[in-house]
């Protein structure tokens, strides 16, 4: 019941219901990321582009798409990742999604979110300050 309610009422958690019955008759499965994400594919845009939609497990947060997928959904690419053997070059590090605003987020040195001071300005660099 809980999850009946969610898909009806909740637009970023998972699916709705609506995006549940559009997929079930428009929908064709094109393949599945590493995070669970699923994407899909089927009906036309009103450019005459085939449309393209990814359900994502959890809450929708558009930064969890991985690059391949990415050239995909914006039509970078006409292969999907799985038929593409698509595999990161060895300098790519693996996908992480945005993690601003939780406390996995970057803190520089000196940032108001970490103790201990900004390092000092060296080199050829002077910091501006008033009435210079």
């Amino acid at each position: 019941m809980k999850q009946f309610l969610l898909q009806i009422f909740t637009w970023w958690n998972g699916q709705t219901m609506g995006t549940r019955f559009f997929t079930w008759r428009n929908g064709k499965r094109v393949g599945e990321d590493e995070a669970g994400n699923v994407y899909y594919e089927g009906g036309t845009t009103s450019f005459g582009l085939p449309r393209r939609w990814v359900i994502y497990k959890g809450y929708a947060d558009a930064s969890k798409i991985p690059a391949g997928w990415h050239g995909w959904m914006h039509y970078r690419t006409d292969v999907a990742p799985p038929k593409d053997n698509y595999k990161p070059a060895d300098w790519q590090l693996p996908h992480r999604e945005n993690l601003t605003g939780t406390s996995a987020a970057y803190r520089p040195p000196g940032s108001i979110a970490v103790a201990g001071e900004r390092p000092r300005v060296t080199g050829d660099y002077d910091a501006w300050t008033p009435g210079n």
